[in-house]
């Protein structure tokens, strides 16, 4: 992974209402194939195989991974650990980041804190041990670690989607 890589941001022009139908559709049934995508809308499977080309492009997909529980793989704690960084290496500390393998995201923010990293552990020592893992990056300055406790609202699109087709 390159620093270019991990700190892109990617833009798309306006979504019309075909390309907001088939991005409902697909939140819908993410596994859907593309010939039961276009029986569903009403369109030729090659327009709506172009339409996905065109909107993986332009970056509107993230990642195509399942969403597997970390639990069920041996990591039932997760925490946010709030990272302050000399900004000057905040590129090369957001490539070390990367290969810490408890690492499952992290985010740039403004603000007081510089990044938002979330962390899947198998226990609470091994949550301290990946903390001063991520303390001892050369650049990270200071951290602060808050535990999950609960997910109250899962990561979702579909109320955005709704509010895009009705402007």
């Amino acid at each position: 992974m390159t620093t270019q890589s991990v700190l892109t941001f990617r833009t798309m022009s306006a979504l019309d209402h075909v390309d907001l139908e088939l991005l409902a559709a697909l939140s819908a049934d993410p596994r859907a194939t593309v010939v039961a995508l276009a029986e569903r809308l009403g369109l030729s499977r090659n327009t709506v195989q172009a339409r996905m080309a065109r909107l993986e492009k332009a970056g509107v997909f993230l990642s195509y991974e399942r969403a597997i529980s970390s639990a069920s793989l041996g990591f039932p704690i997760e925490a946010f650990i709030s990272v302050i960084v000399r900004q000057a290496d905040l590129p090369r500390i957001a490539v070390e980041l990367a290969r810490v393998p408890e690492v499952v995201q992290a985010h740039g923010l403004s603000g007081q804190v510089d990044l938002l990293v979330r962390v899947a552990c198998r226990d609470t020592q091994h949550l301290f041990d990946t903390d001063a893992r991520i303390l001892a990056i050369e650049g990270v300055e200071r951290t602060e670690t808050s535990l999950v406790m609960g997910e109250v609202i899962a990561h979702r699109v579909t109320p955005l989607m709704d509010l895009a087709r009705r402007d």
